[in-house]
């Protein structure tokens, strides 16, 4: 039986305050990966208010859990519809019984039989979640999935190499060895450093074309 989110919380500890309880990132590469998917789509979304990154946090769903601390944090999850504000974890019950609505893993030696299988499971059949990805800093593995009914279906690559989101109405591809996000359009989504190195470039050319029909941009 599925209860409701006023049913949920009846039968949960006030745990607004409870933090998060995940291990330090695997490596600098995992970590420098984390932090570009989680800038990417800041940027991406900077105008939006209806979202929740989540990286290297714990994801609290059940009482039994709190009990056993058997604690499952996903390297990368997004929860849209919701407030876009500082969390300490995130509590499903806290929440309205809202659950990640994408996770990625980012594998590791010591993760990823784990991230394959166990957690594939908990997020398929408990939290859910329409669509899991995995990546490896290391090894380049990547995998997507997508829930089709009870279960996940495989999301196949395109001729890029890329992996269609739909919960984020974009592609996810590996390019110069890290996962980044692209536009429909194939367009690589950037970063924000990226972003203002474009910004500068497009202005240079503006000022090149006005300066070519005699016009001072400085003027």
């Amino acid at each position: 039986m599925v209860m409701t989110a006023a049913e949920l919380a009846d039968l949960m500890p006030d745990a607004t305050q409870l933090e998060s309880n995940e291990p330090e990132m695997e490596s600098s590469l995992h970590y420098a990966q984390l932090a570009l998917l989680v800038a990417c789509l800041e940027w991406l979304w900077r105008d939006q208010t209806d979202f929740f990154i989540g990286a290297n946090l714990t994801v609290y769903f059940s009482r039994e859990q709190l009990k056993s601390r058997d604690f499952r944090g996903p390297d990368f999850f997004l929860v849209k519809q919701t407030e876009k504000r500082p969390r300490k974890s995130w509590v499903v019950w806290e929440e309205g019984g809202q659950y990640p609505d994408l996770i990625i893993e980012l594998l590791s030696p010591a993760t990823a039989k784990t991230d394959r299988h166990l957690k594939k499971l908990l997020y398929q059949d408990r939290f859910r979640t329409p669509e899991y990805f995995w990546f490896s800093p290391e090894t380049l593995e990547f995998e997507g999935y997508r829930l089709i009914g009870q279960h996940y279906e495989p999301i196949e690559l395109n001729p890029s190499g890329q992996r269609w989101s739909e919960v984020l109405g974009l592609f996810l591809g590996v390019q110069d060895s890290v996962l980044r996000y692209f536009q429909p359009s194939g367009e690589l989504v950037p970063t924000p450093e990226e972003a203002a190195v474009q910004a500068e470039m497009r202005a240079d050319r503006l000022a090149e074309q006005l300066r070519s029909l005699g016009v001072d941009p400085d003027a």
